[in-house]
């Protein structure tokens, strides 16, 4: 096993592998083309909120990051639906204590990562930006702030570069890869809704607020200082749409018939939108994710989803906890280590980005929709009669990280198609019939165990 290893990006994939294969006893240089966040502040229009999992939650643990990510936590316990009349309606994640998914900062996150990766014994090189990756040379390419370049050994080279991954674009130039980078037609900018002035939050904590608007949606996520990170989602263009909102004036049209309860909280908010930029969203699926053994993609840069599951990060996590793992199965040879994560991980990764797509419209349109509030409602209460064979996708993706992303949407599948039957003509969820409904789950749902 070679004992010297590159990665490429400090963000929360890379730190997090160097941190795992720091362990291994591995020389690990990690080089990131941003100056130390920890020194510096984010660049403005870059998510600062995060949702963790428990899936994103056991690789810290297996870590032994968990104590130190635990102060950074805000519990969010589900979604409260804000109407344009101003009218709420929570609706709960799950239905135990437990289910849970966590508000977190990505640059406190990422600074407590940096700095475990150096306790690990990682060395970090930051202002080196990845300019190429030369297969026939097997080499990378570096160049610092001042444009001067310097060439390291590839083998073995971890990409964690991103979703624009220098080293995904140069591996696909060889024969029998390939990739897609399917865009969106919708974007993002973010806003802020302050404290109040004890320092307490102007909404409920623990929830993740949403403002769904059929074809568009607002949300917000809390932060432990008291203030709420917003996300204002729209088309890219046609009315209303980020190209529509040319102005402060029209800023101001779109919250205020829209988002007003939103736009009160905000004081500037129309300024402060027109002053980020206008964020991509969009989905990375390429294969096969390894060129030999000496360069593997991670994170995003194998497989960038949207962010509407919340699962972007969480994924990330779970990758390099399978590497980890992989590299121990392989005894420390990494062309069989790469292949046997690639088997692995790709057809989850498939699944996750379909389900991420998927939840966008749940998450901006369904939520409103009588029908749909109706299939939650049974489906809750099947959960609740039938816990070992009937779990909601929903649940299977954020609480059980026992049950792979491939089976989540299996189950899921099938779980639909039940649910379609039994609610059927019907439009109370006291008007079921639970005893069919419980023949239905055990003809067509197998117990969920250990080899979900």
């Amino acid at each position: 096993m070679t004992a010297r290893v590159t990665i490429v990006g400090a963000g929360l994939a890379g730190t997090l592998a160097g941190v795992f294969l720091a362990r291994r006893g591995l020389a690990i240089t990690l080089y990131e083309r941003h100056p130390d966040l920890r020194r510096v502040e984010l660049p403005a229009g870059r998510s600062i909120n995060l949702a963790l999992a428990n899936r994103g939650l056991k690789p810290l643990r297996l870590a032994g990051l968990e104590p130190r990510v635990r102060p950074l936590l805000t519990a969010m316990r589900g979604r409260m639906i804000h109407h344009v009349d101003g009218a709420l309606d929570f609706q709960p994640y799950g239905q135990r204590s437990d289910e849970v998914i966590w508000s977190v900062s990505r640059p406190g996150l990422n600074a407590m990562l940096l700095d475990a990766a150096e306790a690990a014994g990682v060395e970090l090189r930051f202002g080196r930006r990845c300019v190429g990756a030369d297969f026939d040379a097997d080499r990378l390419e570096f160049a610092d702030p001042r444009g001067r370049t310097a060439f390291v050994p590839m083998a073995p080279c971890i990409a964690a570069d991103g979703a624009g991954s220098v080293i995904r674009k140069a591996m696909m130039r060889r024969p029998g890869y390939r990739s897609s980078e399917d865009m969106l037609s919708h974007g993002y900018r973010e806003l802020a809704i302050p404290a109040d002035p004890a320092g307490g939050h102007r909404m409920e904590r623990n929830a993740l607020h949403i403002w769904p608007r059929g074809g568009y949606m607002l949300i917000a996520l809390p932060n432990r200082d008291g203030s709420f990170t917003v996300t204002l989602f729209l088309p890219l263009s046609g009315e209303p749409s980020f190209a529509s909102l040319s102005d402060a004036a029209a800023v101001r049209r779109l919250f205020e018939s829209q988002f007003a309860d939103a736009a009160a909280l905000m004081p500037g908010y129309e300024d402060e939108l027109l002053a980020h930029p206008v964020g991509e969203l969009g989905t990375v699926r390429c294969r096969p994710w390894h060129a030999d053994g000496r360069a593997l993609l991670l994170g995003d840069a194998a497989h960038a989803i949207v962010p509407f599951h919340g699962q972007g990060m969480n994924c990330a996590f779970e990758d390099c906890l399978e590497l980890d793992g992989c590299l121990q199965a392989a005894r420390g040879e990494w062309e069989a280590a790469f292949e046997l994560f690639f088997a692995r991980r790709q057809p989850n990764a498939e699944a996750i980005a379909d389900m991420a797509l998927e939840n966008y419209v749940e998450m901006r349109d369904a939520v409103r929709d009588p029908r749909f509030r109706l299939k939650q409602a049974v489906a809750f209460e099947l959960e609740r009669r039938f816990p070992a064979r009937f779990v909601r996708r929903y649940s299977l993706v954020m609480f059980r990280d026992d049950v792979s992303y491939a089976e989540a949407q299996r189950r899921g599948q099938a779980q639909e198609e039940l649910l379609e039957k039994l609610t059927e003509g019907v439009d109370d969820p006291s008007r079921v019939d639970y005893a069919a409904a419980g023949r239905l789950v055990h003809e067509r749902l197998e117990p969920l165990g250990a080899g979900a």
